[in-house]
């Protein structure tokens, strides 16, 4: 079985992030699945790493329990969430204990319009590299949520088959990637 991280930068119980990975997730080939970290995570602060919160342990065991990470961004000011951006800080901490590094990564996400979260696909795989994570590279997808998604959160038939290749990208990064780390 092949799991995959999904970290959603967005807390909005109706988020087009969120939406994107569960139509993402109903395409994903049998022995793949995906399990969403909690991102409601307190704001990190170097002072609670002495003792460090109990939802960041938990965000950190996900992500090294995993084969690999998607990180499904919305955009804000151009770049991504503060949510998103706090899991990252409290994911590669303590200093020496970066659960990321290593780890085969994607970045996929959506907005409400044609730009479709490009600035902040952009920022986050500059953080993501730095992080050592091993990012695929294509088919970079930049997903407008309004004419992307029907009301009740599926892939338009327009959206599907490009969403599919990219699952189909992915799944093979991730597990190529497991093969050379073995």
């Amino acid at each position: 079985m092949t799991t995959i991280a999904v970290l959603v930068g967005s807390l909005r119980k109706d988020s087009f992030n969120l939406r994107l990975a569960k139509a993402i997730e109903r395409l994903l080939p049998e022995g793949v699945k995906f399990v969403y970290a909690n991102l409601d995570l307190p704001l990190f602060n170097q002072d609670l790493e002495a003792d460090f919160p109990a939802q960041a342990t938990e965000l950190k065991q996900l992500v090294e329990g995993a084969d690999g990470v998607l990180f499904v961004t919305p955009e804000y000011n151009r770049s991504f969430s503060g949510v998103l951006k706090n899991a990252i800080d409290w994911g590669s901490r303590p200093w020496g204990y970066n659960s990321f590094a290593g780890k085969p990564a994607a970045v996929i996400g959506a907005s409400g319009g044609a730009l479709g979260a490009t600035q902040a696909q952009a920022a986050l795989r500059n953080v993501l590299l730095f992080l050592d994570m091993k990012i695929m590279g294509q088919p970079e997808v930049y997903f407008n949520a309004l004419t992307g998604l029907d009301e009740k959160g599926d892939l338009v038939p327009a959206a599907e088959g490009f969403i599919a290749t990219f699952v189909k990208a992915f799944v093979k990064h991730v597990n190529s990637e497991a093969t050379i780390s073995e």
